[in-house]
């Protein structure tokens, strides 16, 4: 596979993105941050044997799939995107493509996390994921004149362990996951607004099945603007998002909860007959109504 520097970044073609879409190595060559478990490397090959095109199972080099939204629509927004899959797998297409095309629809340019999977550490499995998600934020404000985006309206959305890893970076954006390796870490990491779906691990020790939240979800008045979307038959889901929004409300930040009656886990934005698939049409009216969507023209 060839290689291009673009501001010292590898863009590269993935099978599973669309080739114009630019995929950017998050991380500078050879600057990964230390400190990460290694994944046996006969673990690794039965992963990238196992990926598809739904799932990604293995990931060393994390990127951002960058959507960038077309120039007589763009409004100034951005956000990143973090599929979810257990801290284990992405589930690629469904919680992160389909999603950067609708935002683009919306003027929006979107970037899809590709952050490190599987697990390292399962007793602190979203540490190198917020790395990798706290230098998506600040590269997304690095490229903002480049990419049409406003660095006071960059966003974080995820799904179920993507959900719980945007919690983590509105909630410990003040507590930098790594050191600063060039300019653009000095940038911000706080999300401007936070996107949690169905988000998982909101529990105790990382736990879906108690009705409480858990003392990584430490928010303050300071966290950023929230909109959420859960449905009640999604394990103790629902309830610890209601958790949050109470917690939100404490602290006077903005928050908007969508609690839908069915629909379980894991839809995205695939149409269904539940009417938890039309979620994310409330989320753009909410993004509206904040102002995160007006136009710098």
């Amino acid at each position: 596979m060839r290689y291009l520097t673009i501001s010292a970044l590898m863009v590269f073609a993935s099978p599973l993105v669309a080739a114009e879409r630019p995929e950017i190595g998050i991380w500078p060559e050879n600057k990964l941050p230390a400190g990460a478990k290694p994944v046996p490397a006969a673990r690794v090959e039965q992963l990238k044997k196992a990926t598809d095109a739904e799932r990604i199972r293995y990931v060393e080099t994390p990127s951002i799939t960058v959507y960038q939204a077309d120039k007589k629509k763009t409004n100034g927004c951005g956000i990143v995107i973090c599929p979810g899959g257990g801290y284990n797998i992405l589930a690629w297409p469904k919680e992160g493509l389909e999603l950067a095309e609708w935002f683009s629809s919306l003027g929006v340019t979107a970037a899809v996390l590709k952050y490190r999977v599987p697990r390292r550490d399962p007793d602190a499995r979203h540490t190198e994921p917020l790395q990798d998600a706290q230098r998506a934020i600040r590269l997304m404000r690095h490229h903002a004149a480049n990419w049409g985006i406003d660095v006071n309206r960059v966003g974080v959305m995820g799904f179920s362990a993507g959900g719980h890893l945007t919690v983590m970076t509105g909630t410990h954006w003040d507590k930098p996951a790594y050191e600063n390796i060039d300019a653009a870490d000095e940038l911000s990491c706080r999300p401007d607004f936070l996107c949690p779906i169905y988000a998982a691990y909101l529990g105790p020790d990382y736990k879906d099945n108690v009705a409480k939240l858990g003392p990584l979800v430490r928010v303050s008045k300071n966290t950023p603007p929230t909109f959420m979307a859960v449905t009640a038959d999604d394990a103790f889901r629902g309830a610890q998002a209601a958790l949050l929004f109470l917690e939100l409300k404490k602290h006077k930040v903005p928050v908007e909860l969508h609690v839908y009656a069915s629909g379980g886990h894991g839809y995205g934005i695939r149409p269904s007959n539940n009417p938890v698939s039309t979620w994310h049409h409330r989320l753009a009216d909410w993004l509206k109504q904040q102002g995160f969507l007006k136009s710098e023209k």
